[in-house]
């Protein structure tokens, strides 16, 4: 479906049409594409409410859309964006539908059309204190990724073990490998090594475009040569390593959207409906974390450009906290056993110390 069929305000704006048809020339992910369509065509269907011509919007009407976002009732419920709201949208969906906004205004004013850019950013301001950094237009909040319980986890796992052999191979490799849902999704046969145990993510399937190898364990190892015996009765031609087994889309490779169908369901029937299938990905890390990993080491586990994303899971896993925290108490510790072992002496012995 074209752009402009799925939302038809774009095709009544000509700057609007232009500035995707280049990103998409760029060679820009599909997904990134529609994801930009979106929030531009929400910013334009207000500003069509509004009578606000976009080519000369100002700091005002940009306002009045994040007004407008932060009272939208989001598809799964209210969100609290603020201490004293429980409506609107996230503050992380915000922060999406605003990139957009703010590139096409960067496309206006390198095209003349344009002096200013009504959304700005945040920028480096020589001379001011915390950082040097001037806030941009909406706060940004930066909250730890949810990862569930223990028992949450055994939950889930529970229902899996009912599922089909695919489904399961799936789920232990993303969380084995702390794998993507498009670099799961995308894993073809040719990216595995099963000698060595390790499968190849590669670049153009990635968040970043870095190319990585990474390991898996043994019993995920089992798990797939089960299923790649059960694969070749589905089909024996190299390729994409998870294939449909539905009738309509029978052996041909399977779609982002089924898979995360198949955790929502997972995750409905364990009743943890906040598991995602970016949950294993957070939950890896995590543990590697707790097991004192190095923070450059998880990094490139991760697959991450810069060690700041990869900070969020030490910080998660409260491990340089329980460090600073046991060292402390091995001293109480040890003044608490001494005070204890003197219950033992004479009263009199304890009195002269």
């Amino acid at each position: 479906m074209a752009l402009e069929e799925k939302w038809p305000v774009l095709g009544r704006n000509e700057q609007a049409a232009g500035w995707l048809q280049v990103w998409t020339d760029l060679g820009r992910a599909p997904r990134t594409i529609d994801a930009y369509a979106r929030g531009l065509a929400e910013y334009l269907e207000m500003c069509e409410r509004e009578n606000v011509d976009p080519l000369t919007a100002n700091r005002a009407h940009i306002a009045l859309y994040v007004r407008e976002l932060t009272s939208r009732l989001s598809r799964r419920g209210a969100n609290v964006v603020s201490i004293d709201s429980g409506s609107g949208l996230a503050n992380a969906t915000i922060q999406q539908r605003l990139v957009p906004v703010r590139l096409f205004y960067d496309f206006l004013m390198e095209d003349g059309q344009r002096d200013s850019n009504p959304v700005g950013r945040g920028r480096y301001t020589p001379g001011r204190r915390r950082g040097a950094h001037e806030r941009g237009l909406v706060p940004r909040l930066t909250k730890l990724p949810w990862i569930p319980t223990e028992q949450q986890w055994t939950d889930v796992l529970a229902v899996a073990a009912e599922e089909p052999i695919r489904n399961r191979v799936m789920l232990a490799l993303a969380y084995d490998a702390a794998l993507r849902r498009e670099e799961l999704c995308s894993l073809r046969t040719d990216d595995l090594d099963p000698a060595h145990r390790t499968l190849r993510v590669r670049a153009e399937t990635t968040k970043n475009r870095l190319e990585r190898v990474v390991p898996y364990s043994a019993p995920t190892g089992v798990l797939l040569s089960g299923y790649l015996a059960h694969r070749a009765r589905i089909s024996r031609a190299r390729g994409p390593l998870f294939l449909s087994e539905s009738r309509r889309n029978h052996a041909e490779p399977l779609s982002l959207w089924t898979w995360s169908k198949v955790i929502r369901r997972l995750a409905l029937t364990a009743d943890v409906p906040r598991f995602s299938t970016h949950t294993t990905r957070h939950l890896c890390l995590t543990d590697l974390a707790r097991m004192g990993w190095e923070l450059h080491a998880i990094a490139t586990f991760a697959g991450h450009r810069h060690t700041d994303s990869t900070l969020t899971y030490i910080h998660l896993s409260g491990r340089d906290l329980a460090d600073k925290l046991n060292r402390g108490m091995q001293q109480i510790h040890g003044w608490r056993v001494q005070m204890l072992a003197r219950l033992g002496e004479p009263v009199e012995e304890a009195v002269s110390r």
